[in-house]
């Protein structure tokens, strides 16, 4: 395969993900704000959200206070922020638009349809109205989009690196994801339990497993109470987990090494390490090592790995 066709359908598909990533953050973030509570800890949830996207700096040099109907015009309709869902949306399509030969016509006419729709729900300010909907519908699309993917594409190279530009995003965002939430109740590990809110505390944790679809999934495997080191387990090493780090690295190093060449050896290499690592490690040793530390550590793995892709099978970083 050519290599600027391999990096159009990469990118295709971490920007629809990053689009729907971005949707989950903001829509549990919402749902988190209508519940009573002060605007220190309201205010608090939406810098956190900037912060996993890395965009405090963009946002405050441009909106200035943190406030919820700016930070969420800000990720949701914001042109001049990159990471925004129209911004990820319109590259999704563009990338598509370079590659049409490459697709079916179900998935060229998925995510051509949805970036048309979404500037129609902007323009007619759905979203102004309430924001929810406005969600909800960019996770169906990208769940959509996904399944046309997989039942119309022949299983050749481009459905391998449209897959492994999905779970390689979506290990990035979920390593984020927990990075940040954890850091912000990490008192929660020292014995500072007691004396927080219990009831705060259910919604915090039960927040966090919304974001990522994994509420009634960690009901089903632990049966108990929401526990912080059970979340971080359930996200982190449990394979059967659809968005676990365990899991998208599993579906990186299939995918990765069903196009691996002479040239990607080291890339599929650190692919595999970091999967052994997943699969083998447990919870209490990267708790008693630090959790930051080891997602920081994933994180720079991850865009390591990133990279390395890029300069085996793609024209150019992103």
């Amino acid at each position: 395969m050519l290599s600027r066709t391999a990096d159009h359908l990469f990118w295709m598909a971490r920007y629809m993900e990053r689009a729907e990533n971005t949707a989950r953050m903001l829509d549990v973030n919402y749902q988190t704000a209508l519940l009573p509570q002060s605007e220190a800890v309201a205010e608090q949830g939406w810098r956190g959200l900037l912060s996993i996207s890395e965009l405090s700096g963009d946002y405050a040099s441009r909106y200035g206070d943190i406030d919820a109907r700016s930070v969420m015009n800000f990720m949701v309709s914001d042109e001049k922020n990159p990471s925004s869902i129209v911004r990820c949306l319109h590259a999704a399509r563009e990338n598509a638009r370079a590659v049409r030969g490459a697709l079916t016509t179900e998935v060229w006419e998925t995510t051509n349809q949805t970036w048309l729709e979404f500037n129609r729900m902007l323009r007619d300010s759905a979203f102004e109205r309430d924001p929810g909907p406005l969600y909800e519908w960019v996770k169906f699309r990208s769940h959509l989009s996904r399944g046309v993917q997989v039942g119309t594409m022949l299983q050749d190279e481009a459905l391998h690196f449209v897959r492994i530009g999905t779970f390689l995003e979506r290990s990035d965002n979920t390593a984020r994801l927990l990075d940040v939430k954890f850091h912000a109740v990490e008192s929660d590990f020292y014995g500072a339990a007691e004396a927080r809110d219990q009831e705060y505390d259910f919604y915090h944790w039960s927040a966090i497993l919304r974001s990522v679809s994994g509420f009634e999934v960690y009901r089903k495997v632990y049966r108990n109470v929401i526990q912080p080191e059970k979340v971080a387990e359930l996200l982190i090493l449990r394979p059967d987990m659809p968005r676990s780090l365990a899991a998208c690295m599993n579906e990186v190093v299939v995918n990765l090494s069903l196009v691996a060449s002479e040239q990607s050896s080291e890339t599929l290499r650190r692919a595999g390490r970091l999967r052994a690592d997943l699969e083998y490690g447990r919870i209490d040793e990267i708790l008693a090592t630090g959790l930051h530390a080891y997602l920081t550590q994933f994180l720079d793995r991850v865009g390591a790995l990133g990279l390395g892709i890029s300069r085996d099978f793609l024209v150019a970083v992103h």
